[in-house]
């Protein structure tokens, strides 16, 4: 246990090692932060946000097999843990918890997992039958272990964080979920892990998702179809963007905004360029002085 050169977070890779490191921490004062590695500087603003407030901050970097489909990219996910330990270093973490599988889930697949229910099914859910659950089952057990009094997620993962305030609320777990808006490269594109997949035709062609974004979100005093019509023009004109789906959704039940609807709403796309699948999202906020959002208001 412990870091490899002077200033590095103590890195603890067991249960034992989490428990003796968890233990010289502040109990009533413990952010985390839950990573699958690949740290950048979207990872680094969730760090430094609960720095700014928390006594401590936890990150987990573990690469959750739960939530991977067996047509998915678990066996290519960038694996970049120096590099990951040293944004923590510089962030100001004090302990970053690196398990393998067999430490997280000694007895093999869990056989009994949180179930997202309806909310899992729709948008990302759809695409990725069963990803929810196993992100529900290790955001819980990342929770117990770390015992964290809080834990800061991405606005650009929009329905896992929704999933993970259901979890919360709905089965009274201690934790303050904070959402912190989507960081995004100079370009546009929202940080992700998996931008490193792209080729630097990929990459432009991709720009056309936060593009819509932006449409969208202009003609947000206009309503629901105005919204819905400038986002959809911005995506036919890029057509090597293959399109899963362009939503116009409320925040709360991720069902679909009639246009009467006014107030907050999740503007969420999703597609695949090249060999690559990107999400994206922007909160917006629909009719008079309407327009995009960096957060929803705290639930």
């Amino acid at each position: 246990m412990g870091g490899t050169r002077a200033g590095l977070p103590v890195v603890a890779r067991t249960r034992e090692e989490l428990r003796e490191a968890r233990a010289r921490l502040d109990d009533g004062d413990v952010a985390v932060v839950m990573t699958m590695g690949a740290l950048h500087d979207g990872h680094a603003t969730l760090i430094r946000t609960a720095r700014r407030t928390h006594a401590h901050v936890v990150v987990t970097i573990f690469l959750n097999p739960l939530q991977f489909g067996p047509k998915e990219d678990l066996s290519r996910y960038p694996r970049t843990f120096d590099a990951d330990l040293e944004i923590c270093r510089e962030a100001g973490v004090d302990l970053v918890f690196a398990p393998t599988p067999d430490v997280v889930y000694p007895d093999g697949d869990p056989g009994v997992r949180i179930s997202a229910g309806p909310l899992g099914d729709v948008l990302e859910g759809q695409s990725r039958p069963g990803h929810f659950d196993g992100m529900l089952t290790v955001v819980a057990k990342l929770m117990h272990l770390t015992r964290c009094t809080s834990a800061y997620f991405g606005q650009k993962d929009a329905q896992q964080l929704l999933l993970i305030r259901r979890m919360c609320r709905d089965l009274d777990f201690p934790v303050n979920v904070v959402s912190v808006p989507t960081v995004r490269e100079p370009d546009g594109l929202a940080m992700s892990s998996r931008n490193t997949y792209l080729t630097p035709s990929d990459r432009e062609t991709a720009l056309c998702l936060s593009a819509a974004l932006r449409a969208g979100a202009a003609a947000a005093e206009e309503g629901p179809s105005a919204i819905r019509r400038a986002a959809r023009a911005v995506l036919v004109r890029e057509p090597l963007a293959l399109v899963d789906y362009l939503v116009l959704v409320d925040p709360h039940t991720l069902v679909d905004v009639p246009e009467w609807y006014r107030g907050e709403a999740l503007l969420a796309v999703a597609g695949r360029v090249g060999t690559t699948r990107l999400i994206d999202n922007l909160p917006v906020l629909v009719g008079p002085r309407g327009g995009p959002l960096e957060t929803f208001s705290q639930p």
